[in-house]
């Protein structure tokens, strides 16, 4: 089969003013970057706000490999396959960050025949958002060292500076560094750091934010360090959450473009699941919802990492309710869950996991069962989708589709959207469209009146499958803190290892009994939600030994290598 990008360079791309008549959106509302690229203008969302919403399809997947199990090839094929069917269909996707693009995970645009179009330009600078978020971030970390600098008059406490710097790429030297050495001309000497951008708060403001008033409330909420007397510091104090709202204009308004077959596809924000909320934006969802019969989104990882996100934090803002849920498994990450052979990212995958072994997968389908539950907690009905390989035998999906329904799936498909494109999901789409015309049942995971401790502790029981929470001397602080300062109602955005159920990338398929280890709690004023920060999980990604960079090239004629 060709590579993606062979795939991708072969496809027949349609101008994107006749992506957005499929979805009639008045050529007046288009923002062009070339040819095949569009923002869409806010001033839409006056238009479309009392039109009727279409079907709100949710995609995750079981405890990924770390090569991840397609979650978002079945994000696209499933808006294709349903567009395939007649109806109007679309894709919300986020946008890649560079630092996986260049490390191990690569593109978060689809493959094979499942992809979004123009590849090279989505892979990379894209249209600018994410270095806009980067640069209104490192901004007010900019304006918040100047007025130390400058005499300090809002009597910040050096030990109490929250807010550090951020660059799109995992470099784990940045982790922990000291600024302002060299001479006094050079700033005041203190410990910081970076956090990749997709982690950034203003990316999390980015896509939870209703509107651009919205977006400058929050980025005015923002806290960015203590006074030596307990008082906030906000960006609103130290006058940067203007110009951060101005860098950020652009970056609000949601990008159009296509899948393969000529699919709309909305592309906008880029937050981590694992460090995030790891989900597209509520402007996005809004408005494909008002435009379309089905809108596919994805949230990021497992169903206990972004999915858990998507209901309690984003649908909870949104007010946005789904009507079904499809579970993306594969084979090979069964049989790993149940300890038949490790997955390495950037290692060829071991022969075992291509045999036919029905026992392994026996093993290993814990995870799917347990993810399964953690959709149906929400009362969402959910569909599994078994994200089929050629190495695939009928004996073993037969199994686990039986295994998927005994588990509490309404049902069970294959996909082939990779190798098919829509050809290869319509049982996928026909079981969807079944399932999404059922009453909605809809319900969030806690009340967010009840106690840090007590939504954490639900979070962790019910979805992780712990016995229970162990909080560090530093954690124990900020709760306090947070409650005297109100943010008690907040929701939790939990910063995890995706590689597990767990806290721990080493426990694969169900880890039971394990006590969760909260090292601190982060707070994100603006974004609204508390993150607690889980056993080792980094802020700031590192490079693997073989980056995937290390094969992009350019050639003479200014063709792009080795992305694929």
């Amino acid at each position: 089969m060709p590579s993606d990008f062979q795939i991708a360079r072969q496809a027949k791309k349609e101008p994107v003013e006749r992506i957005a008549a499929k979805l009639k959106i008045n050529k007046k509302y288009l923002i062009p970057y070339g040819k095949y690229i569009a923002k869409i203008d806010l001033k839409i969302l006056e238009e479309i706000k009392r039109k009727p919403l279409g079907k709100y399809i949710l995609v995750t997947a079981i405890t990924p490999t770390p090569l991840g199990e397609g979650k978002t090839v079945n994000t696209i094929g499933l808006a294709m396959s349903l567009s395939r069917l007649g109806y109007v269909a679309s894709v919300c996707i986020r946008q890649p960050s560079l630092g996986p693009v260049f490390g191990i995970k690569g593109s978060a645009g689809g493959g094979g025949y499942s992809q979004v179009l123009p590849r090279e330009e989505f892979d990379l600078h894209f249209t600018g958002d994410a270095h806009a978020v980067g640069l209104a971030h490192n901004v007010a970390a900019a304006f918040l060292d100047n007025s130390i600098f400058r005499g300090n008059k809002h009597g910040i406490d050096m030990d109490k500076v929250y807010w550090r710097r951020v660059v799109d790429i995992g470099d784990r030297f940045l982790r922990n560094v000291k600024i302002g050495l060299g001479s006094c001309s050079d700033g005041i000497c203190r410990r910081s750091g970076f956090d990749i951008t997709a982690s950034s708060e203003i990316m999390a403001i980015l896509a939870l934010s209703k509107n651009p008033a919205d977006m400058h409330r929050r980025l005015s909420r923002i806290v960015l360090a203590d006074t030596k007397d307990k008082k906030q510091v906000s960006a609103k104090d130290i006058k940067v959450a203007g110009l951060m709202s101005v860098l950020l204009k652009d970056a609000i308004k949601p990008n159009l473009i296509q899948t393969i077959e000529n699919t709309p596809c909305f592309v906008h924000t880029g937050p981590f699941a694992n460090i995030a909320h790891g989900n597209s934006s509520i402007i996005q969802d809004r408005l494909a919802l008002a435009l379309s019969d089905y809108v596919i989104t994805e949230a990021g990882f497992g169903a206990d990492c972004g999915a858990e996100k998507f209901f309690d934090i984003k649908c909870r803002l949104s007010g946005l309710k789904p009507d079904a849920a499809v579970l993306v498994c594969s084979l090979r990450a069964l049989k790993a869950h149940g300890g038949l052979c490790r997955v390495v990212a950037g290692r060829p995958l071991e022969k075992c996991l291509s045999r036919e072994n029905i026992p392994a997968i026996e093993k290993g389908i814990c995870n799917l069962t347990k993810q399964i539950e953690n959709i149906r907690i929400f009362g969402i009905p959910v569909v599994v989708a078994i994200n089929r390989f050629d190495s695939d035998t009928d004996r073993e999906i037969a199994f686990v589709r039986r295994k998927a329904r005994e588990s509490g799936a309404s049902d069970c498909q294959v996909s082939q959207v990779w190798q098919k494109g829509s050809k290869g999901g319509l049982d996928l789409a026909a079981s969807v469209m079944r399932l999404s015309a059922l009453p909605k049942k809809f319900k969030f995971l806690y009340p967010l009146n009840a106690p840090i401790k007590e939504k954490i502790r639900v979070i962790a029981v019910s979805i992780y499958g712990a016995k229970g929470v162990q909080y560090s001397g530093l954690a124990e602080r900020k709760i306090k803190l947070y409650n005297q300062r109100g943010w008690d109602k907040f929701p939790i955005c939990t910063a995890k290892t995706h590689l597990s159920l767990s806290h721990d990338p080493a426990l694969k398929g169900r880890p039971r009994n394990f006590i969760l280890p909260v090292r601190d709690i982060r707070a994100f004023a603006g974004a609204g939600f508390l993150s607690p920060l889980c056993g080792d999980i980094q802020t700031m990604p590192g490079l693997p030994s073989h980056p995937r960079g290390e094969n992009i090239d350019i050639d003479t004629q200014g063709n792009i290598r080795g992305l694929s």
